[in-house]
């Protein structure tokens, strides 16, 4: 008989130990679950009392966590998650060695040009973060490859040195080429600490500024440096003007939001003629702009919010072009002469439609880059200075494709990132000229990668209100459709954020042995444009957990899996579509891969002094003010919705350090969920305690991360090897 293990705390106040848990299956017997003490915890909001017993999870002095017991409990579940996935270990392992074989030793990406230097990322054999570098323009063969000229710039390596956590920020090279502004953050709350390198030297001027996020701006002169801060709430709040040579303490103010539920961001244009300045929330937002020559100046506005009116700005040689919702959900972009840059004075470039909308775009001296989607298929399109509009042709309809490296405004080449389900990642570079598609990198998978074996697919699934839900799905030629493959099902469904049909060389684990993989493309997303984002959103919330539900049983009537064998894995807002669906169907689901997940909506929503919650009402409702807000996210939150009975095995993450979703959603959703689920399925927290929203930083590190979920899931559904 194996000898068993009790996690137990050495304060009984904190946790309560059980000698003989009946949740975990046999194999993991040698393991008890930590079971969080229950602490009264009421409030009362219209008219409705709450008892919220785990409450005491949440760190009175955050986001400082220094509380012992808290930190004791969600220690005790990282060992007990080590206790259960070690019998896992080898699978873990072999899964990780699979994963980083996919991966180049040494992988770089294409050179890109600005400001008469060449400059590409690298990484040394094996290394887990990139090293920067530089050569000039002018010199032989120089487009192609760094040659002897190459200079190292930044080396990540060598910062992350020590660090736990290491994640790169700004990378704002100076107009004249001599300075490097570059930004830090160690240990994942997205609170980087801006430095400024003098790159003939090498040196590190003394300045360090703290509590930076986002990209710095140069003035034109480089005299001058603009960068946001944040607040005390993670709330990007003031863009300030460091002059280089004087105390950071004497920076100045350029501008500062004072509505707390606004988000300050801030750009350089496209011409560099102008410094930008965002504010806004999720509906609503204005602009202002900045000339770069004079930062000193007062930023002048272009038009002053209002509800619900959505607009974006860049400069393009004597006008302003806009992104604005004025008059469709789905954008249109506009133009208006520099000098007179009110919306009164705004022009038609391009008219969003029901098929057309509108994503995005960029300016060039002599074109517009559009990113665009029709009928859910993404695509490119150009307007040149003559109206006249080109379609940049891709090789795949069901495809990924975004704006990639485009330093240069003088250019008649655009570079575009790349991929699809089962076409690896490449970078093209698209000539005006010729209108032909140049393949400058494609991804190298070294362990081999044959495309033919593999095939993608894209169906609808009808939802229960008759919408048509589109799926993508991706498996071998030889996995048959006859309802025995297990199936991968993904989803987010939030913020009007589509997951695009991209490529992924870790899912070829899955594949490899026989798994069907889905991306659902519901509603709260954009992937059919603004509506469907509409459609999943405020009172419309809950189409989102139904669409999922309902696409899972469509893929299960066409063969595609069968009910009990489909793993599902969403993070963030997915994570609440992950606790959603746990809830309505917890039979349908045989794995469930909850990843810092956003499961406490009502207590979040609640809370205003948290670092999104005022920018989050427009998305969700709110329920300090509105008694139905209040009444249906009750109704689907996952926390609250939590009941007595049979789940299904649940891995879930969290992020001691994360902003966007604090450690204790995931913390209290565990700790209720172990009292009230009956059975023996597995039910494993694990969190990061020196990292935040994204996980671990190392590119093999996270990787890592990717193999023990994809384990979990193979032990949950009885495939590990």
């Amino acid at each position: 008989m194996k000898t068993q293990f009790l996690l137990c705390l050495t304060s009984a106040a904190m946790l309560a130990c059980v000698g003989d848990n009946p949740q975990m299956p046999p194999e993991s017997t040698q393991a008890v679950a930590p079971v969080a003490e229950r602490r009264p915890h009421s409030y009362t909001r219209h008219g409705v009392t709450i008892e919220d017993p785990y409450h005491w999870l949440k760190d009175a002095s955050y986001p400082q966590v220094d509380d012992p017991g808290i930190l004791a409990y969600l220690e005790a579940e990282n060992a007990y998650f080590e206790s259960v996935m070690h019998p896992r270990r080898g699978l873990v392992q072999t899964l990780f060695e699979e994963i980083k074989a996919r991966q180049q030793p040494d992988d770089f990406g294409v050179p890109w040009l600005e400001g008469g230097w060449y400059y590409q990322w690298r990484f040394e054999q094996g290394g887990q973060y990139r090293i920067w570098q530089r050569w000039p323009a002018n010199g032989a063969g120089a487009r192609s490859g760094p040659g002897a000229n190459a200079r190292t710039v930044l080396d990540e390596p060598e910062l992350a040195r020590g660090q736990e956590y290491f994640r790169l920020g700004a990378f704002a090279v100076s107009n004249g080429g001599g300075l490097l502004a570059y930004s830090a953050d160690t240990n994942g709350s997205e609170r980087y600490a801006l430095r400024i390198k003098d790159l003939e030297s090498g040196e590190l001027l003394p300045l360090r500024i703290e509590n930076t996020i986002g990209s710095p701006v140069w003035a034109a002169d480089d005299s001058a440096l603009l960068y946001v801060v944040v607040d005390e709430n993670w709330r990007p709040y003031q863009v300030r003007r460091h002059v280089l040579g004087q105390p950071a303490a004497s920076d100045s103010v350029v501008y500062e939001e004072s509505d707390p539920a606004f988000f300050v961001s801030l750009s350089l244009s496209g011409s560099r003629r102008y410094l930008l300045i965002h504010a806004a929330d999720n509906v609503t937002s204005e602009a202002r702009f900045i000339p770069a020559g004079e930062t000193d100046a007062k930023p002048r506005l272009l038009a002053p919010r209002r509800e619900r009116h959505e607009y974006s700005v860049d400069h393009q040689r004597g006008r302003f072009v806009i992104r604005s919702n004025n008059r469709h959900k789905n954008f249109r972009l506009l133009a208006t002469p520099e000098d007179n840059p009110s919306e009164e004075a705004w022009e038609p470039l391009l008219e969003g439609s029901g098929e057309l909308y509108i994503r995005g775009f960029d300016v060039f001296a002599d074109f517009i880059a559009v990113v665009e989607r029709i009928n859910g298929v993404n695509g490119i399109r150009l307007i040149r200075r003559d109206g006249s509009h080109v379609q940049v042709p891709l090789p795949e309809t069901a495809c990924s494709v975004g704006l990639g490296d485009n330093a240069e405004y003088e250019t008649q080449t655009l570079r575009l990132d790349y991929s699809s389900m089962i076409t690896p990642s490449t970078v093209f570079d698209y000539h005006l000229g010729s209108g032909a598609l140049e393949a400058r990198k494609v991804r190298e998978i070294p362990s081999g990668y044959d495309k033919e074996l593999y095939v993608a697919e894209r169906l609808t699934a009808a939802a229960r209100d008759g919408a048509e839900v589109p799926v993508s799905i991706v498996r071998r030629k030889d996995t048959a459709v006859d309802g025995k493959a297990p199936l991968y099902l993904y989803g987010y469904g939030a913020y009007g954020y589509a997951i695009a049909p991209s490529f992924s060389s870790a899912r070829l684990s899955l594949l490899d042995r026989g798994f069907i993989y889905a991306i659902a493309h519901i509603r709260g997303g954009d992937d059919l444009g603004y509506h469907w984002h509409e459609q999943g959103k405020l009172g419309q919330r809950v189409n989102t957990f139904n669409d999922f539900v309902d696409v899972a049983r469509h893929l299960a009537a066409e063969g595609y899996a069968a009910e009990g064998r489909i793993a599902i894995a969403g993070g963030s807002a997915g994570g609440e579509l992950m606790g959603a669906v746990v809830n309505q169907a917890p039979g349908l689901w045989g794995a469930v891969a909850a990843h810092v997940p956003f499961v406490d909506v009502l207590n979040t929503m609640l809370d205003e002094s948290l670092p999104l919650t005022p920018a989050e009402w427009p998305e969700w409702g709110n329920p300090i003010e509105d008694p139905d807000a209040f009444a249906l996210i009750r109704s689907y939150s996952p926390y609250d919705q939590l009941k007595p009975g049979r789940y299904p095995p649940m891995l879930v993450t969290g992020g001691l350090n994360d902003p966007r979703v604090t450690y204790w959603e995931p913390a209290k959703y565990v700790a209720k969920l172990r009292t009230l689920k009956t059975g023996s399925s597995p039910l494993l927290l694990k969190t990061n305690m020196g990292a935040g929203h994204g996980g671990k930083s190392g590119r093999y590190d996270s990787l890592y991360e990717v193999a023990e979920e994809y384990a979990f899931m193979l032990w949950s559904l009885g495939l590990a090897e």
